[in-house]
């Protein structure tokens, strides 16, 4: 379910009612948590925060006119998504991430690689995840993602 809004206030306001706030506390959370230089913006039909390119001037390397995305939020058909790429990208963050999921939530937790899902907006650990945001710089995320590429 991709959104054609523009802006990150058009995307909340054409969500679902059952979803508008759980969103809207994910943004507010990530924004005062995400380090310094990272850029909120739509992408991919998502809520985005991402390296812009006056910081990291190569892009995103399947689409270099992209900036380097970093971290999305998304309302899906059946739950709200966090896509976090540090965590794909960092096994030390992920089992950081994956020991401390248990101590905020009772909710099982489901992940892909770098995807968080809930289900159940009531249990989304908002102080989690923005400890999560707030765990790479924009240049330890540059580094880790060239170093990943390099691979």
């Amino acid at each position: 379910m991709q959104s054609k809004a523009n802006t990150p206030d058009e995307y909340i306001a054409s969500l679902p009612e059952d979803r508008k706030e759980a969103v809207s506390e994910l943004r507010k959370v990530i924004r005062k948590n995400l380090p310094k230089g990272f850029h909120e913006e739509m992408g991919y039909g998502m809520l985005g925060y991402v390296v812009p390119h006056s910081l990291y001037p190569k892009g995103y390397h399947c689409n270099p006119k992209l900036p380097l995305p970093f971290l999305n939020i998304a309302s899906q058909k059946n739950f709200i998504a966090v896509y976090h790429m540090g965590l794909y990208s960092s096994p030390k963050l992920m089992q950081w991430f994956t020991t401390e999921y248990p101590k905020h939530t009772d909710a099982k937790l489901d992940m892909g690689k770098g995807c968080i899902r809930f289900k159940k907006p009531g249990q989304i650990p908002f102080q989690l995840i923005g400890e999560l945001a707030s765990k790479i710089t924009v240049q330890d995320w540059i580094n880790l993602y060239d170093e990943n590429r390099k691979k």
